[in-house]
């Protein structure tokens, strides 16, 4: 059911919010008292008009003019109110009624809060702001299910900005192929695609160029001069905008120096920039395809479409609803290009900036440490600093209460004093008996959103744990920055900034200069972007750190040598050189830190594009404009899984004959192999001197130079294609089938195309999202050989595993991946690779109800795992428990992150996704006892006592003798579904089992094993207890408890109608106060009473809703 615009356009009309809000979309009155906000001289009054589940709307009276107040004061009004009810909307109006802006601000991690404002003008329909209040009609059938998070998703989907990228991209898509029906000259459709995506993306980069007047000072200069080319050709020659303009703009214009231009140039572009990059080079296809042929029309049908939305190159958080900017170009083409088919996914900037984070800058710190080691010693300035100050390196989200409100999300507030817990509450932690209050709510003076009581001590104590280990010295180990998730940008620029001697600083110029970052499925570069925003400001400190060493030196009064930091001195010059320093940082780092390899050649072009404009976004005005990096060497199109990776690989390759015989290598192949590595060596010499030559100020790089690059590379891919193709079975003899083997596998040749890295060992970082595609579906494309994950049923398994081959020995890597990676056999493999490969690796694991990290339609649960590549004698292995979460709480997520060690033989490979290090160890010491598992009981045919269980789970688990009942529409008793069933060879123990797995201790044990949804009988059959554990007198003592469980159940049968059917379901949160009685005794008989607590904090943490018998 959905309330009707109609209905609702009275009361918008009439400025009628409470009936608006109340009659028309079925929320509630808000009984409360008004809220007085004084700003600037004046008394703001909010009046409450509604509520629902918790969720307020304001209305906000005008200031002292009678007028709306201006944006400034809007958010500072809405910062206030944020203080009273953090799930809230405000409508602002005038006293005349004439105007209505409706905000709603965006809370995200890593982000500033966006503000989203809907404005409405009296006389208007206003039927784009009912359209999206439209869905946040409740209806009655809806109210018994309602909470709070639930609402705010709501608002969220009906007010966030998402529907509006959507909306361009859906009109992107239609003029893109419009543009492509145009285009003659190109007969294959799948090159004409192409080519119209090239001329769409080159235009949109001279929208926002023009946008900042470096065209010919002229915001719509390519409006305007199509006009120009018809006026001056005449009418009814309707192609010579592309034929006579627009390809010269491109390729002798924005691709050429000014001072090689035709003299007829000035006349025809006027004032434009030479800006390369490889964006305006002679295409391949306009190499192969000489006439190619677009009428005048077809651009004015971009133009138009483009003149719809406001184009501009700032990088501020907030914008209007026809506002483009480069980060929404990335977030649509990389949300909607091809996602489900090619299983890509919009990674938001939190998760790409936790996994860039702790991966780039720990790599740093071990470069900087192996050629700088006495700064990092255990007494070395280094580490002096998380002593001298602990706090600084705690994130705000986890002192919250005590040195900090991070509750004002933009800029957390340092607490004058800390806020010392009630003592009804601190009683208890010294007390268990007086912990009665802790599953309370806690106010937000203590708590982050969602927290009870007990998790805001657990998390004081954890902040307690970290900042005593920081003071007493004890962390001197750069992994441990990791474990403790300390905020490392932070103590990076510090130690930069800090640097006690120029060696240290010296040592982290080297190894940012040098560091190389991969994504190996880059799509649009959402991690090149993050790993670029970690290391700008680690430039910039090493930057001023130079300038400091040099102004002491200066003003010495003791006697140096003319040398003396003569490399800081040069870098400086340098840098001086060039109009914009910080274009000359991001060049350098766009050109010697970041690569990118995707399968999508429009996903390569859009990554490429991205990072132009993020350079083009420096310059403030014509002056400063230095030729664009040509990255077309960094970013490029081809298949991660298919290739050759080494010289060894290739070796390999000649070795097997087509029906899978091994031979030897003949001497004719072994001076190709030696060929080959030659053209590999002079290639990368080509591609430094190449890249070297860009970032020196007035450095050149001819068409010529990077035309002999590409030849070069050419010819060695083709023999190496050859090479691979014989190894996966093709008949070279057959053209057509080595043609199709081709364009199906894209084959990409690490060794050759990234020859000087992979010479050196492998990337230092890699990081990424792999495609989540199930394997059977890739397979009917192409096929992956030699990788041992290539039996895993996803091939994000095999793109873990390359990610990891490419990784040098002690380099860094990250990926976000399912949850499967964690718990599911059928990726055993992958894990087995992992765990003999890094020698330290970091799982974290995140559910996707009531919140996901992709957006909740991708139906994803996710673990991120860092890993430094490594053998060691003493390997580490942590991890952290199942993150459920609200939106609210998303701000603080990665910030309260919290590892513990586990031991991977004993959970049989998997990786528990538990949190707490004495539940962990707790299980281990069970696993560890011996070879007892609740499986033992079982009976070993159909023949025993049956204990039933439900097949699916989330807030707890139901076990059974007797399923509940389901009935049909005419009363009838229907069969039960969605059970499986598990048999005892005796009753007793089958009795047992049924007390224990209704309670939260096997319920701990499902968390940390299953998949946060269904439940298996390996699942809980697996748990290291059971009956037989139990001694005869506590098996006496604890059968006595079944019936009062069983009465329990029965009564509180609760009925969900599904199809006409009632179906009934077992309540157990509702029989909690007798199956934690029983899990306390089972404990005690296992000789772990002690870990109830954290069994208890545990599943809260877990739970997201609170559950009692008292419901």
């Amino acid at each position: 059911m959905q309330v009707q615009i109609d209905e609702l356009r009275p009361y918008l009309q009439a400025f009628d919010f409470p009936k608006l809000l109340v009659e028309g979309l079925g929320w509630d009155h808000y009984h409360a008292e008004s809220v007085r906000v004084h700003i600037g001289g004046h008394d703001y009054i909010l009046e409450p008009a509604a509520e629902k589940a918790g969720f307020v709307v304001y209305v906000c009276g005008p200031g002292a003019d009678g007028s709306v107040p201006t944006y400034p004061i809007r958010r500072k009004i809405e910062n206030q109110v944020a203080k009273l009810a953090y799930e809230h909307l405000i409508i602002f109006v005038d006293a005349d009624q004439t105007l209505q802006v409706w905000q709603w601000v965006k809370r995200e991690a890593g982000k500033p809060a966006a503000c989203r404002e809907q404005t409405y003008h009296s006389g208007q329909s206003g039927e784009a702001l009912l359209q999206r209040l439209q869905p946040l009609f409740v209806s009655l059938d809806e109210e018994p299910s309602l909470n709070i998070a639930l609402v705010a998703s709501r608002v969220r989907a009906a007010l966030d900005v998402e529907k509006v990228t959507k909306r361009f991209y859906e009109r992107f898509s239609a003029e893109l192929t419009a543009f492509g029906n145009f285009i003659d000259g190109i007969t294959g459709q799948g090159d004409r695609d192409w080519y119209a995506s090239l001329m769409l993306n080159r235009m949109m980069f001279v929208y926002f160029v023009q946008k900042q007047g470096f065209m010919d000072g002229d915001p719509d200069y390519l409006r305007n001069k199509l006009d120009q080319v018809r006026r001056e050709r005449g009418e009814g020659k309707f192609q010579l905008f592309y034929y006579e303009f627009l390809r010269r703009l491109f390729h002798e214009g924005l691709g050429q120096p000014e001072a090689q231009r035709a003299s007829d140039l000035a006349v025809l572009l006027g004032r434009v920039p030479f800006l390369n990059g490889g964006l305006f080079d002679v295409h391949d296809l306009e190499q192969d395809n000489l006439n190619i042929a677009i009428p005048d029309e077809a651009f004015e049908r971009v133009f138009n479409f483009f003149d719809d939305y406001r184009w501009h190159l700032d990088e501020r958080p907030y914008r209007e609803d026809n506002e483009i900017n480069p980060d929404v170009l990335g977030y649509i083409f990389e949300k909607y290009v091809n996602q489900k088919q090619m299983g890509a996914y919009y990674t938001k900037e939190d998760i790409t900036g936790y996994i860039s984070r702790n991966t780039v800058i720990p790599f740093l710190f071990d470069a900087a440490k192996k050629e700088c080691p006495v700064a990092f010693g255990p007494d070395g300035g280094v580490w002096r600093l998380l002593q001298d100050d602990p706090d600084r390196y705690i994130y705000p989200a986890v002192g919250h209460g005590i040195t900090w409100n991070a509750r004002e999300l933009e800029a957390p507030e340092l607490l004058d004093a800390r806020h010392e817990l009630p003592d009804e509450i601190a009683a208890g932690i010294d007390e268990v008996s007086k912990r009665g209050g802790w599953n309370r709510p806690a106010p937000e003076d203590y708590a982050l959103p969602t927290e009870t009581w007990r998790e805001v001590v657990a998390r004081r104590t954890r902040f307690h744990e970290v900042r005593s280990k920081l003071a007493a010295g004890e962390v001197t180990e750069v992994n441990d920055l990791i474990t403790l998730n300390l905020d490392m940008e932070r103590f990076a620029k510090d130690v930069i900034a800090q640097s006690e001697g120029p060696e240290l600083l010296r040592a982290f110029w080297h190894a940012l200069r040098d560091v190389s970052v991969l994504d190996p499925t880059c799509g649009s570069g959402a991690f090149l972007f993050a790993a670029l925003n970690i290391l700008e400001p680690l430039y910039t400190a090493c930057l001023e750190g130079m300038r400091g060493f040099l102004d002491d030196l200066e003003r010495s009064e003791r006697p140096h040598s003319p040398n003396a930091l003569s490399d800081f001195r040069d870098v400086l010059e340098q840098v001086e050189r060039h109009p914009s320093e910080r274009y000359f940082i991001l060049k350098s780092i766009v050109l010697n830190n970041l690569y990118g390899v995707d399968i999508m050649e429009e996903a390569v072009e859009i990554c490429k594009l991205r990072l132009f404009l993020k350079l083009v976004a420096q310059l403030e005005s014509y002056d400063q404009i230095e030729p664009l990096p040509d990255i077309d060497f960094n970013i490029r199109a081809g298949n991660t899984l298919v290739g050759f990776i080494s010289l060894d690989a290739v070796r390999r390759a000649m070795t097997i004959t087509p029906d899978g015989q091994h031979r030897q290598v003949f001497p004719e192949e072994q001076e190709a192999l030696g060929r080959i590595e030659e053209e590999a060596e002079i290639a990368s010499a080509a591609f430094e001197q190449f890249r070297w030559q860009q970032t020196l100020y007035g450095g050149e790089v001819t068409p010529e130079d990077k035309a002999a690059l590409r030849t070069r590379l050419d010819g060695l891919r083709d023999e190496l294609d050859r090479y691979l193709a014989t190894e996966y079975g093709v008949d070279l003899k057959k053209a057509t089938a080595y043609d199709a083997w081709r364009a199906s596998h894209q084959p990409f040749h690490w060794f050759v195309e990234f020859y000087g890295i992979m010479s050196k060992g492998g990337f230092d970082v890699v990081i990424g999202n792999p495609p989540y595609v199930n394997a059977r579906k890739v397979r009917q494309s192409y096929t992956a050989k030699g990788l041992r994950t290539v039996g895993c049923p996803d091939i994000y398994s095999m793109v873990v595993e390359r990610a990891t081959e490419l990784c040098k020995v002690n380099g860094r890597t990250s990926m976000i991946v399912p949850l499967s990676i964690g718990f599911s056999e059928d990726f055993a493999p992958l894990r087995e690779y992992l765990y003999e490969h890094c020698g330290h690796l970091w799982f974290s694991s995140f559910g996707r109800i009531p919140s996901a990290l992709f957006s909740f339609d991708t139906r994803v649960r996710n673990t991120i795992y860092l890993a430094k590549r490594s053998i060691e004698t003493a390997p580490s292995r942590m991890t952290t428990r199942l993150h459920r979460w609200f939106d609210s709480e998303r701000p603080f997520l990665f910030d309260n992150l919290s590892y513990c060690s586990f031991l991977p033989p004993l959970f049989g490979g998997l990786v528990p996704k538990l949190g707490n290090a004495r539940l962990v160890q707790g299980l281990e010491t069970l696993l560890s006892g011996g070879d007892y598992r609740l499986a033992s009981d079982l009976s070993p045919s159909r023949a025993g006592f049956p204990l039933h269980f439900k097949q699916t789970a989330y807030n707890w688990l139901t076990f059974c003798v007797e399923k509940p009942p389901v009935i049909g529409p005419d009363g009838a008793a229907l069969p039960q579904t969605g059970y499986g069933s598990s048999r005892f060879l005796e009753e007793t123990d089958r009795d047992l089992s049924l007390l224990l797995t209704n309670g939260l201790l096997i319920y701990t044990w499902w968390v940390a094993v299953g998949d946060d949804f269904h439940l298996t009988l390996k699942n809980f059959t697996s748990a290291p207890f059971g009956p037989k554990q139990l001694s005869k007198r506590q098996r006496a003592r604890m059968l006595k408890t079944a019936p009062k469980l069983a009465e329990a159940m029965t009564k509180n049968v609760v009925y969900k109608l599904n199809a006409g059917k009632n179906i009934g379901n077992y309540n157990l949160a509702k029989c909690r106060r007798i199956t934690d009685e029983i899990d306390k005794a089972w404990l005690q008989a296992l000789g772990l009473r002690d870990l109830w607590e954290e069994i208890e904090l545990e599943h809260n943490l877990v739970v997201r809703t609170s559950y009692s018998d008292d419901e």
